[in-house]
Order: C-alpha cells, then sequence, then structure tokens
C-alpha cells in the first residue's frame, strides 16, 4: 500500500540521518576533517528530505511516524551503538543508503500505479539524491 511504503520510506530516511548524525559526532582518524564534513552535509540533506517525506504522508491523510519507537518499527536499517573506524561508518552508511533506495522504488512503483504522479516525481528526486549519496560514500571507502 502506498502510504505503507511511504512511512518505511520516511522511517528509513530518519534512521539513516540518525547514523550519519551519530556518526558525525563521533568520527576520528586522519581524515577527520573530510568525513567530518561530509557528514555535516549528509546529515542535513536527509534531515530536510524527513520532513519532505512526512508531509507527503500527511497529504495522503495519514499520520507521519515521528517518534523513535514508530521510526524503530518501520525501518529495515539497523542501530549502531559502535564507535566503528570512519571507513567503516562509511560502509555501513552506503549499505543502508542501499536500503533506502530500496523503499525508494517500491514506494515509487507504488505512487505510479495509484496515480500519484507528483509523489512519484518527489521519489525519483530522491533516487537521484541517493545515488549520489552511495557514490560519495562508496569513493570513500575505497
Amino acid at each position: 500500500m502506498l502510504v505503507d511504503d511511504l512511512k518505511r520510506v520516511q522511517a528509513d530516511t530518519f534512521a539513516l540521518y540518525a547514523k550519519a548524525h551519530y556518526y558525525h559526532w563521533n568520527v576520528e582518524g586522519p581524515h577527520f576533517a573530510e568525513y567530518h564534513e561530509f557528514l555535516g552535509k549528509l546529515y542535513g540533506e536527509l534531515f530536510e528530505a524527513v520532513d519532505v517525506l512526512a508531509e507527503e504522508v500527511r497529504a495522503l491523510d495519514s499520520y507521519a511516524p515521528g517518534v523513535h519507537r514508530m521510526v524503530i518499527e518501520l525501518t529495515k536499517i539497523a542501530d549502531d551503538n559502535t564507535i566503528p573506524a570512519a571507513v567503516d561508518m562509511m560502509r555501513r552508511l552506503l549499505a543502508d543508503n542501499e536500503t533506502v533506495m530500496e523503499g525508494l522504488v517500491t514506494a515509487y512503483m507504488s505512487a505510479d500505479a495509484a496515480g500519484e504522479i507528483g509523489l512519484a516525481d518527489l521519489l525519483t528526486q530522491r533516487m537521484d539524491v541517493h545515488k549520489k549519496h552511495g557514490w560519495m560514500l562508496r569513493s570513500l571507502t575505497k
């Protein structure tokens, strides 16, 4: 169902945002400044996207998940309470970004099938953004 698919995308995006922000605070190593700056931009972009996605959930006459418990129930992204090495942070974020992409594709197909053209367009835009996030994260892991 479209609204459920969209809620999952919102929850996955929120979980990715939280992890990127957590890593931003705790990253260390010889390339600290580069990782710290990248993570700051990443979590900032994701934070804005969460709001846009929540508004789309509301436009479908449903309630957006917003508290931690609700997000955890919906997301496929695992919490992390460790402090991995910087390159491992990027690897984990890359895998999580791919999870968000999978959800976006599913939500896009639901939106397209429901004739929600504007929402489908938004979801393709989000796919493009996450494609770029993936490229950057892959580059940081090499």
